[in-house]
């Protein structure tokens, strides 16, 4: 299937839909040949952008990917691996953390990166994201570690998740390598980005932005104001277009010229066979306004 692509730099591009790993240590199988089949499914459609955190699961998902590719290596042919890392976790996987907390320290950084690379199996990483702005970054330090990192060849290039604009220009400032992404929550059921200098940021600067919970978590098909405010809508534009709402949900990221990455997370197969659905919609400009005003509770001033 041609998928359409997203271009970083001239040696990394991205499939304009991702897959989202955060969900699979929920699924009812887990097991290496269940977890191989949602993987083809997505890349049967030109999804070859999988994105994963180290914390995902309770530190768990990363290793259940990799074991189905370890069943099937012949996955990993063309296949972008995202994966972020700095957010501690009380776990029992972390017993020495005593709080939740951030680490951008170089030490951490490179030790996930080390524990990334032996669970999901693959010889680099290919887009490692700083996954929390981190009050008590040293961001000279961090910038040195990064650009060691993707020197060694252990990664192929960085960016970020959840950073303000600030935050980005300040580790920006101490690299070499040029931070190709934001990751940060956008949907129609969070907006705040296309207000608050996120979105138009990372426009001015060129780097596509990577939306996680593009459908808020599932909440958009729950019981939420603003949930049921866009449900008719949803629901009709998507009888009109022969998808379901989600397909609509998702085209309307992306629209935007932000070049926006919707981040798709499900364990239900036929979902994700389904995935694709959402490049066939088309929006025009007033129809877009029509479900942010909805999404918003308000028309525009």
């Amino acid at each position: 299937m041609n998928m359409p692509r997203v271009e970083l730099n001239p040696f990394l591009s991205l499939s304009r839909l991702a897959y989202g790993v955060w969900r699979l240590s929920e699924a009812a199988d887990t097991s290496p040949a269940a977890v191989a089949g949602r993987i083809q499914a997505c890349l049967d459609q030109g999804i070859t952008t999988f994105d994963h955190a180290d914390i995902y699961g309770g530190y768990s998902c990363e290793a259940l990917f990799g074991a189905a590719l370890r069943a099937q290596p012949g996955l990993k042919a063309g296949m972008e691996i995202v994966t972020k890392c700095d957010i501690m976790l009380l776990s029992e996987q972390r017993p020495q953390n005593r709080v939740k907390h951030y680490d951008t320290s170089s030490e951490h950084v490179t030790a996930s990166v080390d524990r990334s690379l032996r669970n999901i199996g693959v010889d680099a990483i290919d887009l490692l994201l700083i996954h929390r702005p981190d009050p008590l970054m040293d961001h000279r330090a961090l910038g040195a570690c990064l650009d060691g990192l993707i020197q060694s060849g252990k990664v192929r290039a960085a960016g970020v998740s959840n950073f303000m604009p600030w935050d980005l220009d300040l580790l920006q400032s101490a690299m070499k390598n040029r931070l190709l992404t934001n990751q940060i929550e956008i949907s129609l059921l969070q907006t705040r980005g296309f207000v608050d200098g996120q979105v138009a940021h990372a426009q001015r600067l060129g780097l596509p932005v990577m939306a996680w919970s593009p459908l808020g978590g599932g909440r958009l098909f729950g019981q939420e104001a603003a949930a049921l405010r866009l449900r008719p809508a949803l629901q009709r534009m998507a009888a009109e277009q022969g998808v379901d709402d989600t397909a609509v949900a998702i085209a309307w990221l992306l629209h935007h010229p932000a070049r926006i990455i919707p981040v798709l997370g499900t364990n239900d197969l036929q979902r994700i066979q389904r995935m694709h659905e959402a490049l066939r919609v088309s929006f025009d400009r007033q129809t877009w306004f029509e479900l942010y005003s909805l999404a918003n509770g308000a028309e525009v001033p």
